[in-house]
C-alpha cells in the first residue's frame, strides 16, 4: 500500500530459531529411539519402529539443519504480495483470501494460514515438490495447497494476517 506517495516497507519475519532448535532436538531423540530400537531388536515391532524411525527423523533432522544454516526470512509481506520461504512467492492478484486454520494432531492444534487461490491449480504447476506431493491429501481435508505453518514464524498468525492487510488493504479474511 502507499501512503503519501511512498510504498510501505516490506513486513520480514525470520525463521522463529528457538522453535526450530527445538525441533531439531526433538527429531535427534527421535533417531536415537530408532537406532536403541534397532540394536535391542527385542520384537519385530521395535525393529521396524526403528527402522521406520531412524531415516524419518534423520531426513527431518537434516533438513531442519539446512533451514537453520540458509539465513533467509520465513515471510516476506510487501505491497506486491508474499513470499514464503517453502510455498514460493504470491501476487496480490493470486490470493483471494486468507484464512487462519487449526488442525488438531493427537493432542495438540496446528495453526496455519491458508492462502485461498483464485486459481490453485495454476500454482500447483510452479509450486515446489513437496507442496505439489501433499496437495491431494490436503484436498481431501478441505484445505488449498498454499499453506503456511505458524509454528516457524516468531509471532501469531493473527499479526501476519494484519501485517498482510496492512499492505493489501481490501484482502478478504476468512473465519
Amino acid at each position: 500500500m502507499i501512503t503519501n506517495g511512498v510504498p510501505q516497507p516490506p513486513t520480514v519475519y525470520p525463521l522463529a530459531k528457538a522453535r526450530v532448535w527445538a525441533m531439531l532436538f526433538g527429531s535427534l531423540v527421535f533417531v536415537a529411539l530408532g537406532i536403541v530400537f534397532l540394536v535391542a531388536h527385542s520384537t519385530v515391532k521395535m525393529t521396524m519402529a526403528g527402522a521406520a524411525a531412524v531415516p524419518f527423523f534423520g531426513l527431518c533432522a537434516v533438513l531442519i539443519i539446512l533451514r537453520l544454516l540458509r539465513d533467509r526470512p520465513e515471510l516476506v509481506v510487501d505491497d506486491a504480495g508474499v513470499e514464503h520461504v517453502r510455498l514460493g512467492r504470491f501476487g496480490w492478484d493470486e490470493i483471494a483470501a486468507v484464512r487462519i486454520r487449526e488442525q488438531q494432531v493427537r493432542n495438540a492444534k496446528q495453526r496455519f494460514i491458508e492462502l485461498v487461490l483464485h486459481d490453485p491449480d495454476a500454482y500447483l504447476t510452479r509450486a515446489p515438490r513437496l507442496v505439489r506431493s501433499t496437495a491431494s491429501m490436503n484436498a481431501r481435508l478441505g484445505i488449498g495447497p498454499a499453506n503456511m505453518a505458524t509454528n516457524t514464524l516468531p509471532v501469531p498468525p493473527e499479526e501476519v494476517v494484519e501485517a498482510m492487510r496492512r499492505h493489501r488493504p481490501g484482502l478478504a479474511v476468512q473465519y
